[in-house]
């Protein structure tokens, strides 16, 4: 019960900082209101997450769209080619996070690295827009 307990309580560690750093990797304030209205409640937080995923990778899409409309041929292809490894690369490290063994708290850890990546990558890709 002790390991339970200190499994959730470093959860929730985390999902304070995910929060308090929303400005920085772009995630909106109706997550950080969620995640504060979820109880704690795992399916409630779960829903926060699915939606601000649904915002972080519509952001990603935009971003990526813009970016790859004004690059020359070769580097439209380069960009593709590491979008497609990133995509890989994200599916395959949050599929880790989803232990089988971990229980709704490692699906809960999974979703929400899918979700910061995500945002994390959008972020990126916006900043070389900036670039270009």
């Amino acid at each position: 019960m002790i390991m339970r307990y200190s499994i959730f309580a470093g959860l929730v560690f985390c999902f304070v900082a995910n929060i308090a750093s929303a400005d920085e990797n772009g995630l909106t304030n109706r997550f950080s209101e969620c995640m504060d209205k979820s109880g704690g409640v795992t399916l409630n937080m779960n829903e926060c997450i699915n939606e601000e995923f649904k915002i972080q990778d519509a952001r990603l899409n935009k971003a990526y769209k813009e970016i790859i409309s004004e690059l020359s041929p070769a580097r439209k292809k380069q960009l593709q080619e590491a979008q497609r490894a990133w995509i890989k690369y994200r599916d395959a490290n949050c599929a880790f996070y989803a232990d089988p063994d971990g229980g709704t708290v490692a699906n809960l850890i999974a979703n929400d690295r899918f979700m910061s990546m995500t945002a994390e990558r959008a972020k990126e890709l916006e900043g070389l827009k900036e670039q270009n």
